[in-house]
């Protein structure tokens, strides 16, 4: 049985001598001559939960696939667990934007086919579809075990979703706006899910999200992804709120409004920055 106990748990241990989960060093990539990733580096601490953000084509996604080997860097290197990921598939849990389900099997079927290949024969079938049942449920989906990708909606697909990549159980969950398809009250529900197992299972997750008041809500940390010249580049900030914080009352402060406006203003500088470059080029002709 999934068990879920609540608890508190402080800010994330932020100094050198936390444990990295991941270590980004100078991490470049591009197709051909469009350069999307230039001299990324970047750590984040294991139990951490870290929210990428920033404009569409900035190149979130892209890094969220090198996390998780599915894409090689042109340049420089991924340890997870101090692991290069061109040397071993890192072992995490990936939410992909276009749910990634396989259309022939049924929602417990997709999740239970993860399941097996995680732990390769150490549990029976029916022990290996009891865990898929139990995810979800957890997700809302208990109505919707038998139902094949073809018959569910865009939300209840991302539920499915998620639920596989939490029943695989790895230490490290990847996400790409695993709840952009959800309803306001379902993806409040899975916010809270969400946080409570990262807290009680102390799993590491890298977020994407355009959404600035769920950012806030969720990380410990927010990194925003600015569109460059020659590709992205990064700003880290830390979110000052204990938790696990209380939705309501944490939206109702006005230090949560401030830093709300602060990273705002951050997301507008980046792109305020790159229209002026952009403009600057364009009155020379190629910017040469």
């Amino acid at each position: 049985m999934v068990q879920l106990v609540r608890g508190e748990r402080p800010l994330i241990n932020q100094s050198e001598n936390a444990k990295k989960k991941i270590e980004a060093k100078s991490i470049s990539f591009g197709y051909e001559k469009a350069e999307i990733l230039k001299e990324i580096n970047l750590d984040v601490k294991a139990g951490e939960f870290l929210v990428l953000m920033g404009p569409s084509g900035c190149g979130k996604s892209t890094f969220l696939r090198l996390l998780a080997g599915l894409e090689t860097p042109t340049k420089g290197e991924i340890l997870i667990d101090g692991v290069s990921s061109t040397v071993s598939i890192p072992d995490c849990g990936v939410v992909f934007q276009d749910y990634s389900l396989f259309p022939w099997l049924s929602a417990e079927d997709n999740i239970a086919l993860a399941i097996k290949q995680k732990l390769k024969e150490k549990k029976k079938k029916k022990e290996i579809r009891q865990i898929a049942d139990e995810y979800l449920q957890l997700v809302q989906l208990g109505h919707a075990i038998g139902k094949y990708p073809g018959q569910m909606s865009g939300g209840m697909k991302q539920r499915a979703a998620i639920a596989r990549a939490l029943a695989f159980g790895s230490e490290l969950l990847l996400m790409d706006e695993p709840f952009g398809a959800l309803d306001p009250v379902t993806r409040s529900n899975l916010q809270d899910l969400l946080l409570q197992i990262s807290r009680d299972q102390n799993r590491t997750i890298v977020f994407v999200t355009h959404d600035v008041d769920e950012a806030i809500y969720l990380a410990d940390r927010i990194v925003i992804f600015t569109l460059g010249t020659e590709g992205a580049i990064t700003t880290s900030i830390d979110v000052p709120f204990q938790k696990p914080r209380n939705r309501k009352k944490l939206f109702e402060k006005n230090e949560f409004s401030n830093f709300r406006e602060n990273v705002f203003n951050i997301m507008n500088q980046g792109l305020l920055k790159n229209m002026e470059k952009k403009e600057t080029m364009d009155s020379f002709g190629d910017g040469i």
